[in-house]
């Protein structure tokens, strides 16, 4: 089968900055049983600050100008020197993805099962995949991903749901896998602008969306139409595809994997799982029984572990080397973990309980997760042993458990705020005792590393993963994909969520371990748009739309990337802003031409520069004769083009240029 890679062309390097005129802005110029997927799939490759006046003070702007100019499509990511868009549409809280595309995703042929995942192929997180038979849709998961470190200012990215524009009412059900983030994390934005589809799920699922609902928008939750999955081998019609469900093992309670049956072809999607073993390696879960759906059978497996060909410690291993760790500590124990482990914080409050400790819980997710489970009766916590982070203090050292949020490196979480020395209760000491149990989320490497390097230098005790057992991860190894492939024995496969060498490198393990008919894979990028029927699958050339959609403040666009764009620019070079004061009526400037500057140089150490930057300027205007001008757009182009050409050629940097002119 060959492969859907193309992506769209970055954006050109070029700086174009627009010009500001008063009043107004001026825009800027081998199972082989199976049949073989269809080959009608795609080809590979197709696509210290300081400003300086004038002899004269005369008002200028006092806030920053923005830049406008043509808009760039953006993919994946705006480029490193991007160029600079224009806005074009207004932020508006209800556009999550336009319909429109270049190509145009054509109708569903009747008799065929659509499978569109619009996130989690090339990346880890925003994971969403749209499945349409005639006329009913069923969607699996809604999640969110968190900005990369070249976000400046973006809180949240979500999926595109474009493809969905005029078919709202088409919308059966949305079935959440489970309740991490990177797939429930959306919800709250994109189940508003779908008209409240109802939802499936399990409890500990349908509480957190019900939360996370209710925090959005105060009084929404009422708007939530729940399909509560209480045993897993009941089946649910959602228009005309039956659904069912099965048990997983993952990270986090009440996971579950679904099954979509169709005439057509039948889904097995697990969501996020692992195969848990005991110390001689044999699992607690088989899913033979899966082998026996319909065929055709296309199983969508979440291929994070392709990579990791390592053993998964058993959870008895973990355990007893936390029980260990609580026992010996000299110090508080403060546990960084995710706030969505709300099994293994269970079993550290029982822990601390025997042996006569106190635990405090801080982070606010940590807190609402375990009042969450608490309601649902999963925890059931000991009498006395809970105190609240304030009253740490009170308590020898030796006997406090702290278990905050804050371990992958996250800026404002509680473990960072502890690190840096601003968290109002806790400050490291070095008889403490740091444990990392977590495992190290893709792309955030880096703040981890950070994040450690500062705790090691302020405590003696620091243990993680890589010294021994303290975390188990929620995801698989190679060897539980293989097995998984194995024991379900289906016609198709397509690995998802994950980037997208995961993806390719699941491939490769099932054609090189499970001697898997390479024609029957399809690596999916995001937006593919496959079309399944008992002949086989079909990749169209067509996309669906799948470009970022960022939640920034209280907005949600996914015209968004071009105010990205523009401080990706102030980061690196920063800003200058030309204010020239013209006569009308004379067409003399007033004064010398003014000169701001943000991020870009520091004026006092650069006068010789700015004088030469003001003088070249007088000299344009002068040169331009003001009192020809039809408008003061030439000019504000021309100062921009001439101003950005002069100040490389002295710097070698690409400030975003602001020319104002004022007309009095």
């Amino acid at each position: 089968m060959t492969e859907k890679t193309n992506r769209s062309k970055p954006a050109p390097r070029g700086r174009t900055a627009s010009s500001i005129g008063v009043g107004r802005n001026s825009a800027s110029k081998r199972r082989g049983a199976a049949p073989k997927a269809a080959s009608a799939a795609p080809k590979k490759g197709a696509p210290k600050h300081g400003s300086s006046r004038g002899p004269k003070k005369t008002g200028g702007p006092k806030g920053r100008g923005r830049a406008h100019a043509p808009t760039a499509k953006l993919h994946k990511r705006p480029p490193k020197r991007p160029t600079r868009g224009t806005p074009g549409a207004k932020q508006n809280a209800d556009e999550l993805g336009s319909p429109g595309s270049k190509n145009r995703v054509p109708a569903i042929k009747k008799g065929a099962l659509r499978i569109i995942p619009v996130g989690g192929c090339e990346e880890v997180g925003r994971n969403m995949t749209i499945f349409e038979y005639e006329d009913d849709i069923v969607i699996i998961d809604m999640g969110l991903q968190f900005p990369e470190e070249d976000m400046p200012g973006i809180d949240l990215i979500i999926p595109n749901i474009g493809y969905l524009k005029g078919k709202e009412k088409n919308i059966r059900g949305v079935i959440f896998t489970h309740g991490h983030l990177d797939h429930i994390g959306a919800a709250p934005f994109l189940l508003d602008r779908l008209g409240y589809p109802a939802i499936v799920a399990r409890d500990l699922t349908l509480a957190l969306v019900k939360h996370k609902q209710e925090d959005y928008k105060k009084g929404s939750a009422k708007n939530l139409k729940v399909i509560r999955v209480g045993n897993l081998n009941e089946k649910i019609k959602l228009g005309k595809m039956k659904i069912g469900f099965f048990q997983v093992e993952h990270s986090i309670m009440d996971s579950m994997g679904v099954t979509i049956e169709t005439p057509e072809a039948t889904i097995i999607h697990p969501g996020d799982w692992t195969m848990e073993r005991d110390t001689e390696g044999k699992t607690n879960l088989k899913y033979t029984e899966l082998a026996k759906l319909p065929s055709p059978r296309i199983l969508m497996l979440e291929s994070l572990g392709s990579l990791n060909n390592n053993r998964h410690g058993t959870y008895e291993e973990m355990y007893k080397n936390l029980y260990a760790i609580l026992a010996k500590a000299e110090g508080r124990t403060i546990i960084g973990t995710f706030s969505s482990q709300v099994e293994r914080v269970k079993w550290v409050i029982y822990a601390a309980a025997k042996l006569g400790k106190k635990v405090a819980l801080d982070g606010y997710s940590m807190k609402m997760n375990v009042e969450i489970a608490k309601k649902l009766g999963y925890i059931k916590e000991p009498k006395g042993i809970m105190i609240d982070i304030k009253e740490a203090h009170r308590y020898p050292d030796n006997q406090v458990v702290v278990i905050c949020t804050g371990a992958q490196g996250e800026e404002n979480a509680v473990l960072m705020r502890v690190v840096n020395k601003i968290h109002r209760h806790i400050e490291l000491k070095k008889s403490d005792t740091v444990i990392f149990s977590s495992s190290v989320i893709p792309g955030n490497e880096r703040s981890i590393q950070r994040l450690k390097d500062n705790i090691y230098r302020q405590c003696d005790h620091v243990l993680h993963g890589d010294i021994m057992d303290v975390h188990i991860s929620g995801h698989s190894t190679r060897q539980d994909i293989v097995e998984m492939i194995d024991q379900t024995k289906p016609d198709y496969f397509i690995p998802v969520y994950g980037n997208h060498f995961f993806l390719k490198e699941a491939k490769t393990l099932a054609i090189e371990e499970n001697d898997f008919n390479a024609d029957n894979i399809i690596v999916p990028d995001n937006g593919s748009v496959i079309d399944a029927t008992k002949k086989g699958l079909k990749v169209l050339k067509e996309k669906a739309p799948s470009e970022y959609v960022f939640v920034d403040g209280l907005g949600v666009t996914d015209m968004q990337h071009v105010v990205l764009r523009d401080r990706q620019v102030l980061a690196e070079d920063g800003m200058v802003v030309v204010i020239a004061t013209i006569d009308t009526k004379t067409g003399r400037m007033i004064q010398n031409p003014d000169i701001i500057s943000r991020g870009f140089v520091f004026l006092k150490d650069n006068k010789d520069l700015i004088e030469d930057l003001r003088d070249k300027v007088k000299k344009m205007i002068v040169a331009s004769d003001p009192a020809t001008w039809a408008d003061t757009n030439q000019i504000r182009n021309d100062l921009r083009d001439k101003v950005g050409q002069f100040l490389f050629s002295k710097t070698e940097k690409r400030p975003m240029v602001l020319p104002v002119v004022i007309e009095v």
